[in-house]
């Protein structure tokens, strides 16, 4: 969940990934406006955790390599520039790594939970299916085993709906498949 900062100062793209390694909470920026990110629920963890797990294993070996939420995305828009944090993300032509960031993401998972659906499926889908390399942007619900996922095809994004853990979700730009139930794995109250 994002907190808006009590002033709008606007910060430089410099002073704010300096800032960002030198603090202890994590901020996201849109346009040199930074937002605080709230802490997440337990749930949210999990779920991310699961993915980043499920995502690592298949790809261990293969020149695509999963990010957890401490690696940015960097969005340049034409009139403005953002960083984000998605819960996990998939790069096949990852930055160096001395960088904060990454600017080819070719999978954006973010797990959305009632305070975080409005800018997850606003504003954050609309900065990330704008990244050229972007081929799934997946919202992955706290609330039931369901991911709403957003697919590249030749005549732009697509919507798909994955429900039930036994629904395999196939991620074709980066070759693998993960049944939903991997996701879900030991989620307190076990998704539905």
């Amino acid at each position: 969940m994002l907190a808006k900062v009590a002033h709008e100062v606007l910060v430089s793209r410099a002073d704010y990934l300096e800032g960002e390694l030198q603090g202890v909470t994590k901020h996201e920026y849109v346009a040199g406006v930074v937002y605080a990110m709230a802490g997440a629920q337990s749930v949210h963890n999990d779920i991310a955790g699961n993915s980043f797990a499920a995502l690592h294993a298949r790809l261990r070996g293969k020149p695509c390599r999963p990010y957890n939420s401490d690696t940015k995305v960097r969005v340049r828009l034409p009139n403005e520039l953002r960083f984000y944090y998605p819960d996990v993300q998939v790069a096949c032509h990852p930055n160096s790594p001395d960088q904060s960031f990454q600017d080819h993401p070719a999978i954006v998972f973010e797990v959305i939970s009632e305070s975080t659906r409005r800018t997850d499926e606003g504003e954050k889908r609309e900065g990330y299916l704008a990244l050229p390399s972007l081929e799934n942007y997946l919202l992955v619900d706290t609330k039931s085993a369901l991911v709403v996922g957003f697919r590249r095809t030749q005549q732009g994004f697509v919507r798909e709906v994955y429900a039930g853990l036994d629904t395999v979700l196939a991620l074709d730009a980066i070759d693998i498949q993960v049944p939903l139930r991997e996701f879900y794995e030991g989620v307190a109250g076990g998704a539905r």
